[in-house]
């Protein structure tokens, strides 16, 4: 097989859930333990950092590896979904994995995969380990897929757990209140192994507490140790200040990520407590560079300016939130909005957050879990919502650019697969603006 072969094979023979949804998700380690014995348990061979949350736990699992490698560590990164390249999923200080090692994986192991019938999710963590243990990597980050407790990536033993922040998302398998679905996050926190929160809320703070004296696990909240600031936009990157009156330079736009790095910050004070060393240099170009160490995409990524054109992959009603704030806070003459959203979430909730002078085209990804651009439509203009409805994601895009002024504004999001269709053709794309 051929790479393209190859992951043709892993989308066709395994349950993709970032494809088809919850008949995707198989909860529990079962698999997980089988694939990690079968492979020789290679998640034992390096040491590692495990990141849960809501929203945040991808740009939190970036900034931590790009601040590693400046320090100069080794740094295995996992992450998922891809927006564009398998490859994004399984980084080794920021390069892809081989094109050729996914391929000579998944032959060696398709009996392994045929006798276990694993997800795919479950599969690529399974590379994912065998490949950071074959680099010998210094410490790998893993992020969770979704939940914690009973996510795959739970069998590691890591050193460090994050569990960045808590709001609703997945409820039909996490819970329908945020006190069930911080017992979800909170099942990554192990026995005498330290964990940073990032956010103290009075319904999850308890929650991680309890489980926190359970484990016998020193628990730290973020946001009641430190606060982050925005100061300024400088050159595509922000400058934020922090209440104990330092400064760093952001390479991530977001204002949302103020309460990321308030997490960053005490993670990474927490690190060399515990026998790290990351000194202050590292940390500020780690920072700075989070784009260009890890390949970080889709984060309030500026594609274009007159018009400014921006992609965000927040996609659930705490993603959407910190958008809108940050929709508010540009100037411009008139805003466009291309959405296209997955139909397992709760989209009403999300377009009810959305602004009503906004002007709308409204799209579907090429996946099967895309709501139908004629539903999403149909749910838009119930709430006030109104504009056009296009069948592609980049016809959508293309007449964004072609109804807007120099001085407007063009978000790009709802999904992370819109998102990534957008990037994937971005490029190439010959627009008559």
């Amino acid at each position: 097989m051929n790479y393209s072969e190859t992951l043709q094979y892993l989308y066709d023979r395994l349950p993709v859930f970032h494809h088809i949804g919850s008949s995707a998700y198989k909860p529990g380690l079962d698999n997980t333990i089988q694939l990690m014995n079968g492979l020789g348990n290679p998640h034992n061979r390096f040491r590692s950092i495990h990141i849960a949350g809501t929203n945040g736990k991808g740009s939190v699992s970036s900034m931590l590896s790009s601040i590693l490698q400046e320090a100069g560590y080794k740094v295995g990164l996992y992450t998922s979904p891809h927006l564009v390249d398998f490859g994004e999923r399984i980084r080794v200080n920021g390069k892809m994995v081989e094109q050729q090692y996914v391929i000579d994986f998944v032959e060696l192991h398709q009996e392994l995969f045929a006798g276990i019938e694993p997800s795919f999710f479950e599969a690529t963590m399974a590379m994912a380990f065998n490949y950071f243990a074959d680099c010998e990597v210094d410490i790998a980050i893993i992020e969770v897929g979704l939940g914690g407790r009973l996510d795959s990536t739970n069998i590691i033993h890591p050193i460090l757990s994050v569990i960045t922040n808590i709001s609703f998302d997945h409820v039909g398998f996490l819970g329908d209140t945020l006190a069930k679905i911080a017992h979800e996050k909170a099942g990554i926190i192990k026995p005498n192994t330290p964990v940073v929160v990032g956010e103290a809320l009075p319904e999850t703070r308890p929650v991680f507490e309890a489980k926190a004296r359970e484990e016998n696990a020193a628990i730290i909240f973020a946001d009641e140790q430190l606060q982050v600031f925005f100061e300024r936009y400088e050159n595509n990157k922000m400058l934020v200040r922090t209440t104990t009156d330092k400064e760093f330079c952001i390479g991530l736009c977001g204002l949302y990520q103020l309460k990321n790095i308030a997490t960053i910050l005490l993670t990474v004070n927490k690190l060399n407590s515990i026998g790290f060393e990351i000194k202050d240099t590292s940390l500020e170009l780690g920072l700075k560079f989070v784009a260009e160490n890890t390949g970080l995409q889709g984060r309030w990524q500026i594609l274009q300016e007159n018009p400014t054109v921006v992609v965000d992959t927040g996609h659930n009603v705490g993603g959407i939130n910190y958008v809108v704030e940050q929709l508010k806070a540009q100037d411009y003459d008139k805003l466009h909005i291309v959405i296209g959203m997955v139909n397992d979430k709760d989209i009403s909730s999300v377009l009810e957050l959305l602004p009503l002078e906004a002007e709308y085209y409204f799209t579907q990804a090429q996946i099967i879990r895309a709501m139908p651009v004629d539903e999403l439509e149909k749910k838009a203009a119930t709430i006030g919502l109104n504009g056009y409805a296009f069948v592609s994601v980049n016809e959508a895009v293309d007449a964004a650019i072609r109804n807007a002024e120099a001085n407007d504004f063009i978000f790009i999001g709802g999904s992370n697969f819109v998102v990534g269709e957008v990037l994937a053709n971005w490029n190439s794309k010959n627009v008559d603006k």
